[in-house]
């Protein structure tokens, strides 16, 4: 019998292909400094090149978004110095408002107050209605801001006038300044008015007794008036919207009221927080407090006969209805926050 020729297990020629080992090992790649893609990957100079490019057209269009802006704010000026802009009847300067004391405002809204605004749908996306709110906090901040929540989170971008009291229009600069943000005096008759060219007018019905009141009453509503309000809604068959500011009460805890001072200056009151008049003018800074502010369901006025106007008894139980519906919400309010300051 033949010798069997035995193969070593470990010769090349016993796996498959019969190839020797060093035949089938690729062979290293000596590049010149770029890598080859795989096949099915994107050529990383691909990449970068692409990367590059996208900088390249950001950059690009921040320039030209700085370039419009210049322009626009030069465009402004020139306007401006001139008179080339309008202002309605009341002294609302809308391009002022919009450009300008929205843009001062914006900050102390997002980030010192951090507003925090629900329920604004309930505002009609057309025509007039009359948004009635609570008043607190020794400086009228919380109208400002709920005029910021109108102009900035409203779907249709609506603007919105609030009715003030006589002192705003008796103090220098800032007189001219409420008449151009689009504030009017708080009379039947301009809120009337304003109402039935279809605007969204704000009223505090509190007045200074709500904003003056001590820090012990927080959050507790105190008198609307004798429901003018609801009279100027129904004449001008306008939807009310409640509205419930929460935060405000807090930013000058107002521990006392010096009577004397206030006659002596001619003011409804004069305030004593923990910081003023102690600190002086550092006193005046506002504590950082977070804001919400929610406009309940609209309370329409349209169905009611015209002579309803002058019915003291659904006057009365409509501005029940609205006080009731704006403290519950308060409440409501107080129970969902965490803290006063986050």
């Amino acid at each position: 019998m033949a010798d069997a020729k035995v193969i070593p297990f470990d010769d090349d020629r016993s796996r498959p292909g019969g190839l020797p080992r060093a035949a089938r090992r690729r062979p290293p790649v000596r590049g010149t400094g770029s890598v080859s893609a795989l096949p099915g990957q994107a050529d990383p100079g691909e990449h970068r090149e692409s990367r590059q490019e996208g900088a390249q057209r950001a950059g690009e269009a921040e320039r030209g978004a700085w370039d419009r802006r210049i322009a626009g704010g030069l465009a402004f000026l020139r306007r401006r110095v001139t008179g080339e802009y309008d202002v309605d009847e009341f002294g609302y300067d809308e391009e002022l408002t919009d450009q300008v004391l929205m843009s001062l405002l914006r900050p102390v809204y997002e980030k010192y107050f951090r507003v925090e605004v629900k329920g604004v749908e309930n505002i009609p996306a057309e025509g007039g209605a009359l948004i009635v709110s609570n008043h607190s906090g020794t400086l009228p901040l919380d109208g400002l801001m709920l005029q910021v929540a109108v102009h900035d989170h409203h779907p249709a971008g609506r603007h919105l006038r609030l009715l003030a009291a006589d002192l705003v229009f008796m103090l220098p600069v800032v007189n001219e300044l409420a008449r151009k943000a689009g504030h009017t005096l708080a009379c039947a008759e301009d809120a009337e008015r304003l109402l039935r060219k279809g605007e969204v007018v704000g009223v505090m019905p509190e007045g200074f007794k709500g904003i003056g009141k001590p820090f012990g009453e927080r959050y507790k509503l105190q008198r609307f008036g004798r429901g003018g309000f609801v009279s100027t809604a129904l004449k001008a068959g306008v939807p009310i919207v409640p509205c419930s500011i929460v935060g405000a009460e807090e930013i000058y805890p107002m521990i006392g009221n010096s009577r004397t001072l206030a006659r002596l200056l001619g003011f409804p009151y004069f305030p004593i927080t923990p910081t003023f008049p102690w600190l002086g003018p550092l006193g005046a800074v506002p504590l950082p407090t977070k804001w919400t502010i929610q406009f309940g369901e609209p309370i329409p006025t349209d169905g009611y006969p015209l002579e309803a106007a002058e019915d003291p008894m659904l006057m009365f139980n409509l501005t029940d209805q609205v006080r009731e519906q704006i403290q519950h919400t308060l409440y409501k309010l107080l129970v969902q926050r965490r803290s006063v300051f986050f």
